[in-house]
């Protein structure tokens, strides 16, 4: 690995592969030698490792030889002296293969037999070191179970390095300066046979470690000096203090007999984590390392494997509770339908010898790995609003399983998410529960190479595989895992290799597929046995203590199983955060108006066209501030992007915090909202919005990488942690949001239900048929209109005085066709007692559309338009109400073409309606449309295909409304494409004369 210049052997370096010189550099430095020696021309100096990028440190080693030849390492005093001193061409390094006869490779100063030994084993240590170093996991005994046996790795084997029989009695203590200290530290004689046991206990024993290729040498140091540091043969670096070891025995009991008293209760899945036991002393030692390092809050996110005994043992989630969910299943009422036991969440303060620590487990769906991102974006939430700029107060744990650890994209998508400005959260601990097996797949068949943890080198992180019948060393790794995160702020993956007892779940049959690993299964110790006769046999504890505090453990089972039979459970228990005072589906919430002051929206409007003085902005961007400017002073036609600038700033007076990701957001995909300007000289930033004065709140704006799942999710978490932040994810089209469809399905939609958690998170979809194309068009209205759950046959009671409809609701789908309506929506979502998700099918031509436009009035917090409107009525003077024939129903970008086309044609016997909010629906203002018109067919219009769009999903509503008023209309027709499979077609020439059709149906003729 990279070292300082001069402390390092060059055989370490040469080792490496790290230390290529580039081509310059190299024949920089070999122009040097060369002018200080004529005996070694340039074209003679020709060293394999003379190329790559380290010239300068090359350089910069031989000058200081140059000055002191004491200074540096003695292999490379022995380097540039044989250079110095004419070793022929490409002959002044040792190569491995070459050590074992050292001819004209000796030093020039190395004249005695013995110093030419001592150079010798020198040379060959080091490299047989450094190779356990790199490949000693590769011959660690990882498997609890033996049944992988691997090869011995073949730069393990002594004779590699030229070491024979001869030298294993040889004393190497006179080799302490070549970096043997930590293994010979206070012995008088240290054999090359001590050596390579004491490497083999280090590096190869029930822990392997992969931290090679690390390019930071200082993460290499710290890991390297943790491993090797006090090695003594014979002894574990892995064995804790007796009192440590003792209370670590009592962690694995409570583990071990959770499992077996609910195997001995119920017959039925629970997911436990039977044959990874170690894991539950693990993380509880993990715990009391963070919080001596100060830790003071640790966000988890695990999927079903283990969820229960992590709840009871870790979490501390009290034994009634879980033991009432086998019993009478979980919490369910008229709006929570609740889940199975192994998916809910929790929280709780934990404390320990150095203070509190606030644990809290997110619920997660059976998607193994979709949490991630949640955890994440939650955690990354706590530091901003900490302060906690480099993340030590508040630790992301997240515990996988190998198959899904390989093999599901989001884990790879979350890793590097957390690596990036503006998404990280100072280093996640990764926990893989290696099963060896995915479900029924062997693990040969679910990854390509020999670990499931091969995602972690591409982020350059350290991965520890440590066998999980080893307690102490489970214990002591993610102990240094936590150290690691804390010093460097950088993810850490720990894989701990354990196998299931009972096959996928309880009820399971693994036999069916695994045979011969059941086989050696079934004859396995169990790891509390395994450790328990450890403790005994090293005279720590007596096999009557083990039994007391077993029995003590039983004892409590036992009881808490009375308890649970009368247990009244709180659905708080499912929370991993709770948020103090907001109301929930059953409680009425009253409605708030959003308009805002004359004097909010000036100030707002004075910050979003000024830039600081000096600041060179685009000419684009200086003609768009200018035209702003005089948008905002004549008061008539505010555009979509300074309606949501004006939302942002003007929350952000009233203190609240916006948060805006997605693909291009700063700029905007379209070009239109410029949240950041560059200076085109210096290239610096400056977000208007972040610059208003008198502001208490923050907004941050954000462009994302290109991914919808973990960014989606890492927004969807950070909205959970504080409900006071308006958090909104963008895409970059509208039906972008598919490659994100988990995050919709099985968190968004239905989180609150399923869980009892409350999001404010605000999708931005755009959506508008302008002839793009079928991937440009559509964000897939239908889809998330799917996924609403209001009764399309049941009006609810809408009194403004007993309305609940919003809160009884899974979600918000709203289709806004003006600015001011966009401006009210998002300020909503936080002028009220609770918290929905909210998803809005923004414009992309609308948004310079002249006619998209509001006047300043529409913002004001006086007068009529002082929330958002559910619905639009006729705008224009048509004929008398009566006498209107036809009433069409409409949603989006559609409308403004009707209006238009309507104008053109002169038609005035026709009336246009506008739908904005599609969910929950708007059966009171819908009802006084339809009475308005009493003699008007009902129409709907859109211009998506007839199986796709609001069309299926409406109809059933508009049918109810209709029914209600009562009268002799039935029927409700539809105008728009026909069905298809494709959202739109390709070519802007059918696009047009679809268009062109769908109007004519709509306004002129209904075609039967």
């Amino acid at each position: 690995f990279q070292s300082r210049v001069g402390n390092t052997p060059m055989y370490s370096v040469l080792g490496s592969g790290l230390s290529r010189l580039s081509t310059r550099g190299a024949r920089h430095f070999q122009s040097r030698v060369a002018l200080r020696n004529k005996a070694v021309p340039l074209r003679d100096l020709n060293e394999s490792f003379a190329n790559g990028t380290s010239a300068n440190y090359l350089e910069a080693l031989y000058e200081q030889w140059l000055e002191n030849p004491s200074s540096v390492h003695k292999s490379w005093a022995a380097y540039f002296n044989n250079v110095e001193n004419g070793s022929p061409k490409g002959r002044g390094a040792i190569t491995p293969e070459e050590l074992k006869g050292l001819g004209s490779f000796v030093p020039s100063n190395a004249s005695s037999e013995g110093s030419l030994l001592a150079f010798r084993l020198g040379v060959q240590v080091q490299n047989l070191i450094r190779s356990y170093q790199v490949f000693g996991h590769k011959n660690a005994n990882l498997d609890p179970l033996g049944i992988k046996q691997r090869p011995p790795h073949p730069e393990l084997a002594p004779e590699r390095w030229g070491l024979t029989e001869e030298d294993m009695d040889r004393d190497l203590s006179q080799l302490k300066e070549e970096g043997l200290s930590p293994f010979i530290s206070g012995r008088e004689k240290y054999t090359l046979r001590d050596l390579i046991a004491d490497l083999r206990d280090t590096y190869a024993s029930t822990v392997g470690v992969e931290y090679m290729h690390i390019q930071d040498a200082e993460q290499c140091e710290m890991i390297r000096s943790h491993i090797e540091k006090h090695k003594r043969r014979g002894s574990s670096v892995y064995t804790a203090p007796p009192e440590v070891r003792v209370k670590n025995l009592s962690r694995l009991l409570w583990a071990t007999c959770f499992e077996e008293f609910l195997h001995a209760k119920w017959t039925e899945k629970r997911f436990g984590c039977d044959g990874a036991e170690a894991i539950i002393p693990g993380m509880n030692s993990m715990v009391d390392k963070a919080a001596e390092l100060g830790v003071r809050n640790i966000s988890i996110g695990m999927a079903h494997r283990g969820r229960l005994n992590v709840l009871s043992n870790v979490m501390h989630k009290p034994l009634p509770a879980i033991l009432h969910e086998f019993q009478k299943g979980t919490v369910s009422s008229e709006h929570a339908t609740g889940d199975v036991k192994y998916h809910l969440g929790t929280s709780c303060d934990r404390e320990t010898a150095h203070g509190p620590v606030h644990l809290s487990l997110l619920a997660n769906p059976s998607h193994l790995e979709a949490v991630n991102p949640l955890v994440e974006g939650k955690v990354a939430h706590k530091q901003f609003r900490d302060g906690d700029l480099k993340g030590e107060r508040t630790m992301p744990v997240l515990v996988h399983g190998d198959a899904s650890f390989v093999g599901q994209g989001v884990v790879y998508e979350s890793i590097t998410l957390s690596r990036l400005r503006n998404f990280d959260t100072g280093g996640t601990i990764h926990v893989v529960l290696n099963n060896q097996i995915g479900f029924t797949t062997n693990s040969e068949d679910s990854r390509p190479g020999e670990y499931c943890t091969d995602v972690g080198k591409s982020a350059g992180v350290p991965i520890f595989h440590v066998n999980g019948d080893d307690v102490d060393a489970v214990c002591w790794v993610f102990e240094l895992a936590v150290m690691f995160r804390q010093k460097f702020h950088k993810d850490v993956v720990i894989d701990v290799v354990c196998y299931r007892r009972f096959g996928h779940n309880e009820i399971d049959q693994p036999t069916l597929t695994q045979p011969l690993m059941y086989k050696v299964i079934e004859a396995h110790p169990k790891t509390i046995d395994i450790f328990r006769n450890q403790l005994i046999e090293e005279g720590i504890v007596s096999e009557d203590q083990v039994q007391e505090m077993k029995q003590t453990v039983l004892d409590r089972l036992q009881e808490s199983l009375e308890l649970s039979k009368d247990y009244q459970p709180r659905t708080s228990e499912w929370l991993s955060d709770n948020w103090a005072g907001f109301k929930g589906p059953e409680q009425l919430a009253m409605i708030s108006n959003t308009g805002i002051s004359v004097e909010k929206f000036n100030t707002v409007a004075n910050a979003l066209t000024t830039v600081p003085e000096g600041f060179k902005a685009h000419p684009i961007i200086n003609r768009a501030l200018q035209a702003k400017k005089k948008m905002i002073e004549g008061g008539e036609d505010i555009d979509w992007a300074t309606a949501e600038a004006l939302a942002f700033g003007s929350l952000n007076l009233e203190g609240f915090d916006v948060r805006l990701t997605g693909q291009d957001v700063e700029r905007g995909t379209f070009s239109h909202r410029h949240a950041v300007l560059h200076d085109q000289v210096t290239d610096e930033r400056y977000t208007p919005i972040s610059n208003i004065p008198g502001a208490k709140g923050r907004f941050t704006v954000h462009n994302s990488f290109l991914s919808e799942y973990a960014v989606l999710g890492y927004e969807l978490g950070y909205s959970l942690h504080h409900p006071n932040t308006l958090v909104l994810w963008e895409a970059q089209f509208g039906d972008f949001s598919n490659g994100a469809q988990i995050m919709i399905d099985q968190f968004i939609s239905s989180g609150e239900q399923k869980w009892l958690r409350q999001s404010g998170l605000v999708m931005l979809l755009p959506h508008g048929y302008e002839g793009m194309g079928p991937e440009h068009s559509s964000a897939r209205l239908e889809r998330f209109l799917a996924m609403c759950d209001p009764h399309p046959d049941i009006i609810p009671p809408m009194n403004i005085k007993e309305r609940r409809q919003i809160q009884k609701t899974n979600w918000q789908i709203v289709n806004c066709t003006t600015p001011a309506n966009y401006f009210h929506v998002l300020r909503r979502q936080l002028h009220r007692e609770f918290r929905k998700p909210l998803v809005v099918f923004t414009p992309k031509s609308l948004l310079r559309h002249p006619l998209a436009k509001s006047p300043r009035a529409a913002f004001d917090d006086v007068g009529d338009a002082t929330r958002f409107l559910r619905v639009y009525w006729e705008v224009d003077e048509i004929a008398p109400e009566k006498e209107v024939k036809r009433v069409i129903f409409c949603t989006g970008k559609v409308y403004y073409d009707l209006l238009e086309e309507r104008r053109k044609l002169e038609i005035n016997n026709v009336a246009l309606i506008r739908i904005e909010q599609l969910s929950p629906f708007p059966f009171d203002h819908v009802q006084r449309e339809m009475s308005r018109y009493p003699n008007a067919e009902i129409v709907w219009c859109q211009e998506e295909p007839k199986n796709q769009g609001a069309w299926s999903y409406l109809f059933h509503f508009l049918k109810t409304t209709l029914k209600s008023l009562h009268d002799s209309r039935k029927e409700i027709k539809y105008v728009g494409r026909p069905a298809s499979a494709s959202p739109a077609t390709g070519s802007s020439f059918a696009h047009k004369a679809e268009q062109k059709t769908l109007l004519h149906d709509a306004l002129v003729e209904i075609p039967q």
